[in-house]
Protein backbone atom coordinates (compact mmCIF):
# COMPACT_ATOMS: atom_id res chain seq x y z
CA UNK A 1 0.00 0.00 0.00
CA UNK A 2 1.41 3.56 -0.77
CA UNK A 3 1.41 6.29 1.76
CA UNK A 4 -1.94 6.68 3.21
CA UNK A 5 -4.55 9.85 3.23
CA UNK A 6 -5.40 9.44 6.57
CA UNK A 7 -4.72 7.39 9.40
CA UNK A 8 -7.69 6.64 12.32
CA UNK A 9 -5.91 6.28 15.53
CA UNK A 10 -7.89 3.57 17.37
CA UNK A 11 -6.33 2.09 20.73
CA UNK A 12 -8.09 -1.02 21.13
CA UNK A 13 -10.64 -2.51 18.64
CA UNK A 14 -13.22 -5.15 19.80
CA UNK A 15 -14.13 -8.59 18.53
CA UNK A 16 -17.92 -8.70 18.08
CA UNK A 17 -19.77 -11.79 17.58
CA UNK A 18 -23.23 -11.99 16.30
CA UNK A 19 -25.82 -14.73 16.81
CA UNK A 20 -28.31 -13.63 13.62
CA UNK A 21 -31.45 -14.97 13.77
CA UNK A 22 -31.08 -16.44 17.75
CA UNK A 23 -33.18 -19.37 18.52
CA UNK A 24 -34.36 -20.31 15.33
CA UNK A 25 -33.31 -23.48 12.81
CA UNK A 26 -31.49 -20.89 10.80
CA UNK A 27 -29.69 -19.02 12.95
CA UNK A 28 -25.86 -17.71 12.05
CA UNK A 29 -22.79 -16.93 13.66
CA UNK A 30 -21.05 -13.71 12.49
CA UNK A 31 -17.40 -12.83 13.80
CA UNK A 32 -16.38 -8.99 12.60
CA UNK A 33 -13.66 -6.36 14.07
CA UNK A 34 -15.71 -3.89 15.89
CA UNK A 35 -15.51 -0.51 17.60
CA UNK A 36 -15.48 3.36 16.64
CA UNK A 37 -12.10 3.23 15.22
CA UNK A 38 -12.25 0.27 12.82
CA UNK A 39 -15.79 0.99 11.50
CA UNK A 40 -14.51 4.55 10.83
CA UNK A 41 -11.24 3.02 9.16
CA UNK A 42 -13.88 1.09 6.98
CA UNK A 43 -16.07 3.37 5.97
CA UNK A 44 -13.31 5.81 5.02
CA UNK A 45 -11.62 3.41 2.88
CA UNK A 46 -15.34 2.59 1.25
CA UNK A 47 -15.11 6.25 0.15
CA UNK A 48 -11.82 6.01 -1.80
CA UNK A 49 -9.38 7.11 1.35
CA UNK A 50 -5.94 5.05 2.09
CA UNK A 51 -6.44 4.19 5.34
CA UNK A 52 -3.72 3.17 7.67
CA UNK A 53 -5.06 1.62 11.09
CA UNK A 54 -3.43 2.32 14.59
CA UNK A 55 -3.80 0.05 17.57
CA UNK A 56 -2.75 -2.52 19.93
CA UNK A 57 -3.57 -6.36 19.68
CA UNK A 58 -3.42 -8.99 22.05
CA UNK A 59 -4.27 -11.99 23.08
CA UNK A 60 -6.69 -14.82 21.52
CA UNK A 61 -9.14 -12.00 20.58
CA UNK A 62 -6.26 -9.79 18.90
CA UNK A 63 -5.32 -12.99 16.90
CA UNK A 64 -8.78 -13.21 15.31
CA UNK A 65 -8.94 -9.10 14.64
CA UNK A 66 -5.30 -9.35 13.00
CA UNK A 67 -7.16 -11.81 10.40
CA UNK A 68 -10.61 -10.09 10.50
CA UNK A 69 -9.13 -6.73 9.71
CA UNK A 70 -6.66 -7.98 7.17
CA UNK A 71 -9.70 -9.14 4.70
CA UNK A 72 -10.45 -4.96 4.81
CA UNK A 73 -8.99 -2.68 3.05
CA UNK A 74 -7.16 -0.89 5.44
CA UNK A 75 -3.79 -0.88 6.31
CA UNK A 76 -3.12 -2.55 9.69
CA UNK A 77 -0.50 -0.31 12.20
CA UNK A 78 -0.34 -2.65 15.64
CA UNK A 79 1.90 -2.89 18.37
CA UNK A 80 1.75 -6.08 20.38
CA UNK A 81 -0.20 -5.93 24.11
CA UNK A 82 -0.16 -8.24 26.39
CA UNK A 83 -3.88 -8.52 27.43
CA UNK A 84 -6.48 -9.27 24.80
CA UNK A 85 -8.97 -7.28 23.49
CA UNK A 86 -12.39 -6.88 24.57
CA UNK A 87 -15.17 -9.28 22.89
CA UNK A 88 -18.95 -8.79 23.10
CA UNK A 89 -21.36 -11.39 22.09
CA UNK A 90 -24.74 -9.84 20.58
CA UNK A 91 -28.12 -12.33 19.62
CA UNK A 92 -30.70 -10.38 16.77
CA UNK A 93 -33.87 -11.89 17.80
CA UNK A 94 -36.47 -9.69 15.47
CA UNK A 95 -34.59 -7.36 14.78
CA UNK A 96 -33.79 -6.52 18.34
CA UNK A 97 -30.13 -6.61 19.74
CA UNK A 98 -29.27 -8.12 23.36
CA UNK A 99 -25.76 -9.04 24.52
CA UNK A 100 -25.29 -12.17 26.16
CA UNK A 101 -21.83 -11.71 27.50
CA UNK A 102 -18.78 -9.01 26.96
CA UNK A 103 -15.47 -8.57 27.90
CA UNK A 104 -13.68 -5.38 28.48
CA UNK A 105 -10.00 -4.58 26.94
CA UNK A 106 -7.56 -4.25 29.36
CA UNK A 107 -5.56 -1.18 30.47
CA UNK A 108 -2.09 -0.94 28.23
CA UNK A 109 1.41 -0.53 30.10
CA UNK A 110 3.11 2.21 30.14
CA UNK A 111 5.33 0.96 27.17
CA UNK A 112 2.70 -0.38 25.26
CA UNK A 113 0.95 2.73 25.02
CA UNK A 114 4.35 4.66 24.33
CA UNK A 115 4.64 2.21 21.20
CA UNK A 116 1.34 3.02 20.40
CA UNK A 117 1.89 7.07 20.38
CA UNK A 118 5.20 6.84 18.25
CA UNK A 119 3.31 4.73 15.70
CA UNK A 120 0.47 6.34 15.50
CA UNK A 121 2.65 10.06 15.69
CA UNK A 122 4.70 8.78 12.77
CA UNK A 123 2.26 7.47 10.42
CA UNK A 124 0.41 10.43 10.52
CA UNK A 125 3.07 12.61 9.99
CA UNK A 126 3.27 10.66 6.50
CA UNK A 127 -0.78 10.87 5.83
CA UNK A 128 -1.14 14.47 6.73
CA UNK A 129 -4.50 13.75 7.73
CA UNK A 130 -5.20 12.00 11.47
CA UNK A 131 -8.68 10.98 12.74
CA UNK A 132 -8.84 10.10 16.59
CA UNK A 133 -11.52 8.47 17.94
CA UNK A 134 -12.01 7.01 21.52
CA UNK A 135 -11.63 3.74 23.31
CA UNK A 136 -14.01 1.56 25.39
CA UNK A 137 -13.44 1.35 28.27
CA UNK A 138 -11.50 4.65 28.64
CA UNK A 139 -9.58 3.26 31.50
CA UNK A 140 -7.56 1.24 28.65
CA UNK A 141 -5.00 4.15 28.62
CA UNK A 142 -4.46 7.97 29.86
CA UNK A 143 -6.06 10.50 28.36
CA UNK A 144 -3.28 12.62 28.05
CA UNK A 145 -2.39 10.60 24.76
CA UNK A 146 -4.77 12.43 23.33
CA UNK A 147 -3.03 15.95 24.42
CA UNK A 148 0.22 15.03 23.34
CA UNK A 149 -1.00 13.78 19.68
CA UNK A 150 -3.28 16.31 19.09
CA UNK A 151 -0.59 19.02 20.00
CA UNK A 152 2.56 17.44 18.57
CA UNK A 153 0.37 16.59 15.04
CA UNK A 154 -1.01 20.04 14.64
CA UNK A 155 2.29 21.80 15.28
CA UNK A 156 3.87 19.89 12.84
CA UNK A 157 1.06 20.74 9.86
CA UNK A 158 -1.16 17.56 10.22
CA UNK A 159 -4.73 18.25 9.84
CA UNK A 160 -6.78 16.28 13.03
CA UNK A 161 -10.27 15.74 13.23
CA UNK A 162 -11.79 14.12 16.28
CA UNK A 163 -14.76 11.98 17.82
CA UNK A 164 -14.53 11.52 21.41
CA UNK A 165 -16.25 12.12 24.50
CA UNK A 166 -15.24 12.82 28.50
CA UNK A 167 -11.54 12.96 29.16
CA UNK A 168 -10.27 12.18 25.64
CA UNK A 169 -12.45 14.99 24.48
CA UNK A 170 -10.79 17.33 27.49
CA UNK A 171 -7.43 16.38 26.54
CA UNK A 172 -7.45 16.84 23.03
CA UNK A 173 -9.17 20.11 23.36
CA UNK A 174 -6.44 20.84 25.15
CA UNK A 175 -3.71 19.92 23.04
CA UNK A 176 -6.25 21.61 19.60
CA UNK A 177 -7.86 20.03 16.86
CA UNK A 178 -8.88 21.21 13.51
CA UNK A 179 -12.25 20.18 13.25
CA UNK A 180 -14.70 18.04 15.91
CA UNK A 181 -17.41 16.33 15.45
CA UNK A 182 -19.92 15.60 18.40
CA UNK A 183 -23.23 14.29 19.11
CA UNK A 184 -26.20 16.10 20.32
CA UNK A 185 -26.52 13.35 23.14
CA UNK A 186 -22.64 13.84 24.01
CA UNK A 187 -23.14 18.11 24.29
CA UNK A 188 -25.65 17.19 27.00
CA UNK A 189 -23.83 14.67 28.42
CA UNK A 190 -21.07 17.12 28.96
CA UNK A 191 -23.69 19.78 29.95
CA UNK A 192 -22.08 21.72 27.87
CA UNK A 193 -26.33 22.88 26.59
CA UNK A 194 -28.91 22.86 28.70
CA UNK A 195 -31.33 21.59 26.24
CA UNK A 196 -31.84 20.44 23.03
CA UNK A 197 -32.93 24.37 21.46
CA UNK A 198 -30.52 25.37 18.29
CA UNK A 199 -29.77 28.45 20.42
CA UNK A 200 -28.58 26.23 23.31
CA UNK A 201 -26.74 24.09 20.90
CA UNK A 202 -25.08 27.01 19.18
CA UNK A 203 -23.55 28.67 22.24
CA UNK A 204 -22.64 25.06 22.75
CA UNK A 205 -20.29 25.13 19.50
CA UNK A 206 -18.82 28.54 20.46
CA UNK A 207 -17.29 27.30 24.06
CA UNK A 208 -16.40 24.30 22.55
CA UNK A 209 -14.56 26.43 19.71
CA UNK A 210 -13.03 28.28 22.27
CA UNK A 211 -11.12 25.58 24.07
CA UNK A 212 -9.29 24.49 21.04
CA UNK A 213 -11.26 23.22 17.86
CA UNK A 214 -11.68 25.69 15.49
CA UNK A 215 -14.77 24.09 13.35
CA UNK A 216 -17.20 21.63 14.99
CA UNK A 217 -19.89 19.59 13.39
CA UNK A 218 -22.72 18.62 15.90
CA UNK A 219 -24.96 15.32 14.30
CA UNK A 220 -28.61 15.26 16.09
CA UNK A 221 -30.01 12.40 14.95
CA UNK A 222 -33.09 13.10 12.24
CA UNK A 223 -33.08 16.54 12.95
CA UNK A 224 -30.57 19.10 10.98
CA UNK A 225 -26.93 18.99 12.06
CA UNK A 226 -25.40 22.19 13.24
CA UNK A 227 -22.02 23.02 11.94
CA UNK A 228 -19.25 26.18 13.59
CA UNK A 229 -17.09 26.75 10.68
CA UNK A 230 -14.46 28.80 13.06
CA UNK A 231 -12.17 30.12 10.32
CA UNK A 232 -15.07 31.09 7.98
CA UNK A 233 -16.95 32.48 10.59
CA UNK A 234 -20.16 31.18 9.63
CA UNK A 235 -22.91 28.94 11.54
CA UNK A 236 -24.46 26.80 9.40
CA UNK A 237 -27.27 23.98 9.65
CA UNK A 238 -27.36 20.62 7.08
CA UNK A 239 -30.57 18.80 6.15
CA UNK A 240 -30.31 16.34 4.60
CA UNK A 241 -33.68 13.66 3.06
CA UNK A 242 -36.02 12.37 5.83
CA UNK A 243 -35.95 8.41 5.93
CA UNK A 244 -37.33 6.01 8.10
CA UNK A 245 -34.47 4.77 10.77
CA UNK A 246 -33.65 0.85 10.80
CA UNK A 247 -30.16 1.33 12.94
CA UNK A 248 -29.25 4.58 14.72
CA UNK A 249 -25.84 3.45 15.97
CA UNK A 250 -23.13 4.30 13.48
CA UNK A 251 -24.61 7.07 12.10
CA UNK A 252 -22.02 9.58 13.66
CA UNK A 253 -18.93 7.21 12.31
CA UNK A 254 -19.93 7.36 9.60
CA UNK A 255 -20.43 10.73 9.27
CA UNK A 256 -16.77 11.26 10.89
CA UNK A 257 -15.30 8.74 8.07
CA UNK A 258 -16.82 10.64 5.21
CA UNK A 259 -15.66 14.00 6.72
CA UNK A 260 -11.88 12.57 7.54
CA UNK A 261 -11.99 10.78 3.99
CA UNK A 262 -13.24 14.03 1.59
CA UNK A 263 -10.90 16.60 3.51
CA UNK A 264 -7.93 13.57 3.14
CA UNK A 265 -9.22 13.91 -0.63
CA UNK A 266 -8.66 18.09 -1.08
CA UNK A 267 -11.93 18.96 -0.59
CA UNK A 268 -13.53 22.09 0.51
CA UNK A 269 -15.40 21.84 3.58
CA UNK A 270 -19.02 22.41 2.67
CA UNK A 271 -18.50 19.76 -0.11
CA UNK A 272 -16.82 17.60 3.20
CA UNK A 273 -20.08 18.19 5.43
CA UNK A 274 -22.32 16.70 2.34
CA UNK A 275 -20.75 13.53 2.09
CA UNK A 276 -20.36 13.04 5.68
CA UNK A 277 -24.46 14.24 6.01
CA UNK A 278 -25.04 11.69 3.37
CA UNK A 279 -23.11 8.94 4.97
CA UNK A 280 -24.58 8.96 8.69
CA UNK A 281 -28.92 9.62 6.38
CA UNK A 282 -27.53 6.24 4.38
CA UNK A 283 -26.13 4.40 7.33
CA UNK A 284 -29.56 4.87 9.16
CA UNK A 285 -31.41 3.17 6.26
CA UNK A 286 -29.25 -0.01 6.75
CA UNK A 287 -28.57 -2.81 9.26
CA UNK A 288 -24.83 -2.97 9.98
CA UNK A 289 -22.61 -0.39 11.46
CA UNK A 290 -20.52 2.30 8.89
CA UNK A 291 -21.80 0.50 5.98
CA UNK A 292 -23.20 2.06 2.55
CA UNK A 293 -21.48 2.37 -0.81
CA UNK A 294 -19.45 5.23 -2.41
CA UNK A 295 -21.78 5.96 -5.03
CA UNK A 296 -25.15 5.76 -3.03
CA UNK A 297 -23.06 8.14 -0.37
CA UNK A 298 -22.04 10.20 -3.11
CA UNK A 299 -25.51 10.60 -5.27
CA UNK A 300 -27.25 11.20 -1.57
CA UNK A 301 -24.99 14.10 -0.85
CA UNK A 302 -26.31 15.60 -3.66
CA UNK A 303 -29.90 16.37 -1.79
CA UNK A 304 -27.96 17.60 1.49
CA UNK A 305 -28.80 21.29 2.31
CA UNK A 306 -26.50 24.39 4.05
CA UNK A 307 -28.39 27.14 5.34
CA UNK A 308 -26.32 30.06 7.24
CA UNK A 309 -27.42 30.26 10.55
CA UNK A 310 -27.56 33.87 12.53
CA UNK A 311 -25.05 33.99 14.92
CA UNK A 312 -25.86 33.46 18.57
CA UNK A 313 -24.42 34.84 21.77
CA UNK A 314 -20.92 34.01 22.78
CA UNK A 315 -20.05 31.61 25.93
CA UNK A 316 -16.87 29.70 26.91
CA UNK A 317 -16.37 26.27 28.73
Amino acid sequence: MSSPSLVVFAPSPLLTITVEAAGTPGQEIHLHAGGQGFWVARMAALLGAEVSLCCALGGESGAVLRGLIARENVELLSVECAASNGVYIHARRDGEREQLARTDSRRLSRHEADELYGLALSAALDAGVALLTGVDPPTVLDSEIYRRLAGDLRSNGVLVIADLAGSSLKAALAGGLDLLKISEEEILAESLASSSDVEDLTKALDALHAAGTETVLLSRAEQPALVLDGPGGRYLELTGPRVETLEPRGTGDSMFAALGASLASGQELDAALRLAMAAGCLNATRHGLGTGTHRQIQQLSRHIEIRKLARPGVTSL
